[in-house]
Formats: structure tokens, sequence, C-alpha cells
């Protein structure tokens, strides 16, 4: 299993996030300089490197500007090309499963139309290694099948917008997984819907498909 999947939030990334909200909510506004380091340092309790590494972030993503001498100041950021998966470094895990979830019955839906023999043979492969993974309670193999089977479907979908932007959420995906379970009894008790969802995909029906994975994600209580 290959651990670059695996990303943690680091101080810097966090700081990065809360002087980001100050600029979105106007607490800093467009041209105005920011307090000097000292300040930024005594107002986030962190140090000094760890200041200059959050600003070098927002410079970088186009929220902050330096000039020599002078100081930093907060930029124009409408039309931001900022890259999603930086994005989705500092996305609220509540934000990234909302979007996550909608892309995952869309690619569900597309995966039962256009599938061929070999995606199927993916789809089984990565499931059977989440159910003996849970079975033998290793967690980070778990996980790996988990995100995989997801990401098999993705391409299944025969959508290469949709495979690669649900890749990035994947990155994402994993490590909240890995923070959110420290074993593998969730995906043990789980109800078993992922066979059902396959099922469904291998039968070529969109409508079980999506309501399936509707059903994993919650969208459909009953």
């Amino acid at each position: 299993m290959s651990p670059t999947l695996i990303t943690r939030k680091s101080l810097a990334d966090e700081v990065a996030a809360k002087l980001q909200e100050r600029i979105l909510k106007g607490t800093y506004k467009i041209n105005q300089k920011l307090p000097v380091e000292a300040e930024l340092m005594k107002a986030f309790g962190v140090g000094r490197s760890t200041i200059r590494e959050a600003v070098k972030i927002l410079v970088n993503s186009g929220f902050l500007r330096v000039q020599q001498g002078i100081g930093t100041f907060v930029e124009d950021s409408s039309g931001i090309n900022e890259p999603l998966g930086q994005r989705l470094k500092r996305a609220s895990a509540k934000n990234i499963d909302e979007v996550r979830e909608i892309l995952e019955m869309k690619i569900a839906e597309k995966a039962a139309m256009n599938r061929t023999g070999n995606d199927i043979s993916k789809l089984e492969h990565f499931l059977k290694r989440r159910t003996k993974a849970a079975h033998d309670n290793l967690i980070e193999d778990c996980i790996d099948a988990h995100v995989s089977f997801y990401i098999a479907l993705a391409e299944a979908s025969k959508n290469d917008i949709l495979a690669d932007l649900y890749k990035q959420f994947a990155v994402q995906l994993k490590n909240d997984l890995l923070i959110a379970h420290p074993d593998t009894t969730f995906f043990k008790n789980a109800p078993d819907n992922h066979h059902k969802l396959l099922d469904s995909v291998l039968r070529e029906d969109p409508k079980m498909a999506w309501y399936w994975s509707a059903k994993i994600t919650g969208q459909i209580i009953k």
C-alpha cells in the first residue's frame, strides 16, 4: 500500500486556513497590510516559522502578496485559481463529504451504464480485499481497498473528468477515514450495501446503482 495518499494538516496549514477565513470574512480588507509577525504569533499562539510558512501558503494561493521592505498585504482574491488539492486540504470534513457524496451517486449511475468486464473484475477485487482486511482488523489495508473500490468505480464511469475529480477527493477521504476509524469495527458492522451497489453495476442498472450509492451515503434512510 502506498503511503503517498495519507496526508496530515500541518500547523502552518491550520494557521493559513484561519488567516484565509479572516480575509474572506473581511477582517482583513483587500490591500490592507497584515499585522507584523509578532502580533500574528501572539494571535495564533504559534512560532515565527509557522507564521512564515502560513503566509507563504497564502501567497502561493493568491490571497496575499509580499512587498519587499514594506510588508504583506491582502490580495484581491476574485477569480483566484487555487489548485483543488490545496483547496481540499483546508476544507471542512462536512463540506468535503457533501460534495463527495454527490459525486459518488453520479459515478455509480454512470458506471452502471458504461462499465466493462475488466471494471467489474477490479471492483470485485477491491471489495474482497476490503472484506478480508476488515475481518483481519487491518485498518489501513481496509481503508486503502475501500478508497480503491471507489476510484475503480469512478474509472468505470468512463468520464475522465468525474474520475480525475474523484481522485482528488480520494486523497482527503483516505486521510479522514484513517483519523475517524482506529480499527475495522465500522467496516465489519456496516450493512452489506457495497455488494448490492456492485451487483447493480454488474446488472447495468443505473437507477439501482444510484439508489444503493445514496443509501450508502445516507441520502436515503429507508
